[in-house]
């Protein structure tokens, strides 16, 4: 059989095979390699795609008609399931996978990635036939495992007045609201390098173009990073982000503060005369950092505004209003575009909006705010603040000096 003959049997069975089942592909192939005669049969191999046992087989079948013609397969034809060859192979599977052997000392793969492969050769070791794609299947089908990521839930041991806490928060923002006054939420955003960095997420592109970043994060020595402070105002859903460039300190924290009092705030609330400012217990705006009580002082002094302050217990950060009203909407707006300039998230951050109303206004904050300032008893003890008798190191209340 010339090439020309070879590619035509070739491209007959191409057409022909989606609409044949198992078994009429097979006779077909075993009534051309009888037809072919000598070599026949590895010449069809080839065309088919079967294998040349295949083709013997069906060679037999029209010859002796083994398979009655209503079937495709012989009774109890086709390859045995795993589980019917090696019963075990479930057992110890799911002893190999199980969360319990994490903190097995004797689990061989307590400190191995529990992939597929590395599944399918343990289970090797211990006798098994068994493959990488059989031992998914087997994940999947049998046992119900699936591929699932960490997720966040433990927050570590709570504090017994936890909830007492949050309810004294909503009881707080609720009197402020009916009184008039503002009511605002206050937190760093996660720092950003500057650069053509790679930055989380996707957005539409023209096919095959993406955005080209640097292979490695390494900071930029002249750009640095971006800090993001900002401040959440409950009663009109805006905000306003000043973005730092030196250090995130509780003088950056109530300097934004003010800056929004002086272009948004006082423009809203001209009658007022008290601000409530939810914050978490950690970082600039701790609980525990004296610098962030005389900074509040200094900032009750200017804007003569007496300021309550409630702190949300450790480890409950991501109830904070501003995380998941403001800051997770700045996140999706800028996903998957790299932060090549502080003018470029500034301008990410102010154009950031949705549905149901939200605005906030950015600027950058070039000022440096050095760390490693040291607050003295003296200091502190001029600071008028007024503690509340329910965990008063979360509530308490700064009044302007007159």
């Amino acid at each position: 059989m010339d090439g020309r003959s070879a590619l035509t049997l070739k491209k007959k069975y191409a057409l022909l095979s989606p609409y044949f089942d198992e078994r009429q592909h097979r006779l077909l192939a075993a009534a051309d390699a009888q037809l072919l005669g000598r070599g026949g049969i590895s010449r069809v191999a080839v065309a088919s795609g079967l294998s040349r046992t295949t083709i013997h087989r069906g060679l037999k079948e029209l010859q002796g008609n083994e398979v009655p013609p209503q079937r495709v397969r012989q009774l109890g034809g086709g390859r045995k399931r795993i589980k019917q060859q090696q019963p075990a192979v479930l057992g110890e599977l799911e002893r190999l996978v199980a969360p319990t052997t994490r903190g097995d000392p004797m689990s061989p793969l307590r400190w191995t990635c529990k992939s597929t492969s590395h599944l399918a050769v343990e289970l090797r070791r211990k006798g098994y036939r068994i493959g990488a794609r059989t031992v998914a299947r087997l994940l999947q089908k049998d046992l119900k495992y699936s591929l699932q990521a960490n997720r966040k839930t433990k927050e570590g041991a709570s504090h017994p007045d936890r909830n007492a806490q949050f309810e004294y928060i909503a009881g707080q923002t609720r009197s402020f609201q009916q009184r008039g006054q503002p009511v605002i939420s206050v937190d760093t955003k996660k720092k950003e390098l500057v650069g053509r960095f790679k930055n989380t997420g996707r957005e539409w592109q023209p096919q095959r173009s993406p955005e080209p970043v640097n292979t490695h994060d390494f900071p930029d020595e002249e750009l640095g990073k971006g800090i993001p402070y900002g401040v959440y105002e409950l009663g009109a859903n805006r905000g306003w982000v000043s973005v730092g460039v030196d250090h995130d300190t509780a003088e950056f924290a109530t300097a934004t503060i003010r800056s929004w009092w002086d272009r948004m705030g006082s423009k809203s609330y001209p009658e007022a005369r008290e601000l409530l400012i939810m914050a978490d217990s950690g970082g600039s705006n701790s609980s525990r950092t004296r610098l962030w009580k005389v900074a509040l002082q200094r900032l009750a002094d200017q804007t003569g505004l007496c300021l309550s302050v409630c702190h949300f217990p450790p480890g409950t950060s991501k109830w904070n209003k501003i995380e998941h009203r403001m800051f997770c909407h700045i996140t999706a707006n800028w996903r998957g575009k790299p932060l090549e300039s502080h003018e470029v998230i500034v301008n990410l951050i102010g154009n950031t909006t949705t549905q149901t109303g939200l605005t906030i206004h950015a600027e950058l904050d070039l000022t440096r705010y050095p760390t490693g300032i040291q607050v003295s008893d003296e200091q502190l003890a001029q600071v008028c603040i007024e503690k509340v008798a329910f965990h008063g190191e979360w509530n308490y209340r700064i009044l302007p000096r007159a």
